[in-house]
């Protein structure tokens, strides 16, 4: 008899819909065109490309052209970075370039930004509070003329903290003003420019590009039931001469205009614009189901026995994702015995390494060695059901008590 599997990871990565996949079906050998070319069979591919943009643009409250295709969110994240950087030094030569994130970042905005230092550019890492939510007023004191780029995650993919980025945004709106007043040298008033990696926060939360003042938002199709191969940088360009705030990183094809060379994949860009559109209509009853889902969870938690603590603030926080903290545990242990009895969980991030690796944003709230080593992520998703939540944790009991 095959054993029963339930999935808790679901910040790792979600299983494409039904209307996803039916969407995408066509584009691997019906409609297979190469959208770079003229004829029939390539029209019909770019056409399917600019309605996912479509889709995407609406919901970002961005201009149809403002949203580049990637290959993936940690893509994105890169030409984000690294297009800010070569845009400064091409308007400023001689001035080093200030890079300002947040300790909790994504690996891929975090290991960008320290490749970028080793070439050059100066980091500033901004800490988080035992909440894991950064500090406004350590924020603008980072700020200086020489800063580039900024990059605030909206929502942390180990912890679930959202960041306030509005009000970072308005924190950079008006430092810019002041800057501008005071006479400072600037390239059209851009700088910084301020990053968020959205991929995680833009499924449950509405992600308005105008409202938040960001320059530069990245999101993932297949964290949000869309397929793995497909990211999305929304990157804001100049009304006058219509370029990018941005360089390209990589050179070759004028596809995405010209900001991201190489052959689209468009059964991925078809299957995230669909995935997008289903986002849009159940966020907020989704939102709301899941969010009762956490309430159980951490509810229950409190009935296993020992004294647990979650990482991150509570309140502040996404709907499906609890990290939680196991006093004189190991995570890999608990982690293994879950996945014994049939339950996927995480220690943190998947892309840090298939192997179980340590969290360094529990490492960044402050927290001594023992609990990073003795935290585990579950994240909850469409598919989850309270009776799922229940059984998780009557085994997660028996786990704790054969320990």
């Amino acid at each position: 008899m095959k054993k029963e599997r339930y999935y808790f990871d679901y910040a790792s990565t979600t299983p494409v819909s039904e209307a996803v996949f039916n969407a995408m079906k066509p584009y691997f050998k019906k409609k297979f065109g190469n959208a770079g070319s003229v004829h029939g069979f390539g029209q019909e591919a770019i056409m399917a490309i600019d309605k996912s943009r479509e889709i995407i643009a609406k919901e970002l409250n961005a201009d149809f052209r403002e949203i580049v295709f990637t290959g993936s969110a940690t893509e994105a994240n890169n030409l984000a970075l690294r297009g800010a950087i070569l845009k400064w030094r091409n308007d400023f030569k001689d001035k080093i370039p200030r890079i300002i994130v947040s300790a909790i970042e994504h690996d891929s905005i975090l290991e960008t930004a320290k490749e970028l230092a080793k070439e050059g550019a100066e980091l500033k890492v901004l800490k988080v509070n035992k909440d894991g939510l950064v500090d406004s007023k350590e924020f603008k004191e980072l700020l200086s003329p020489n800063t580039a780029v900024v990059s605030i995650i909206f929502g942390n993919n180990e912890i679930g903290t959202i960041q306030p980025v509005e009000e970072i945004g308005k924190i950079i709106s008006g430092f810019k003003e002041t800057q501008k007043s005071a006479g400072a040298e600037f390239s059209g008033n851009i700088y910084p420019l301020f990053h968020s990696d959205a991929s995680q926060a833009f499924q449950y939360l509405k992600c308005d590009t105008q409202r938040f003042g960001v320059d530069l938002l990245t999101i993932s199709s297949h964290k949000i039931y869309g397929p793995k191969g497909a990211g999305a940088l929304f990157a804001k360009r100049f009304q006058k001469t219509k370029g990018f705030y941005i360089q390209p990183i990589n050179f070759g094809g004028e596809q995405e205009f010209g900001m991201r060379p190489g052959t689209e994949n468009v059964p991925a860009i078809v299957g995230f614009g669909v995935a997008v559109s289903e986002v849009v209509k159940i966020r907020d009853k989704e939102m709301e189901r899941v969010s009762e889902l956490k309430t159980y969870f951490l509810d229950g938690l409190k009935g296993l026995g020992k004294k647990l603590e979650i990482n991150g603030d509570i309140k502040k926080s996404l709907p499906h994702v609890v990290n939680v903290y196991f006093p004189k545990n190991k995570a890999e242990e608990i982690i293994t015995a879950l996945d014994l009895a049939g339950f996927a969980v995480s220690a943190g991030s998947a892309c840090k390494a298939r192997s179980i690796t340590p969290s360094y944003v529990v490492e960044a709230l402050g927290y001594r060695r023992e609990r990073v080593l003795g935290s585990v992520r579950f994240s909850f998703g469409r598919q989850t059901s309270k009776k799922e939540v229940k059984k998780l944790l009557a085994d997660l009991k028996r786990v704790m008590c054969n320990l």
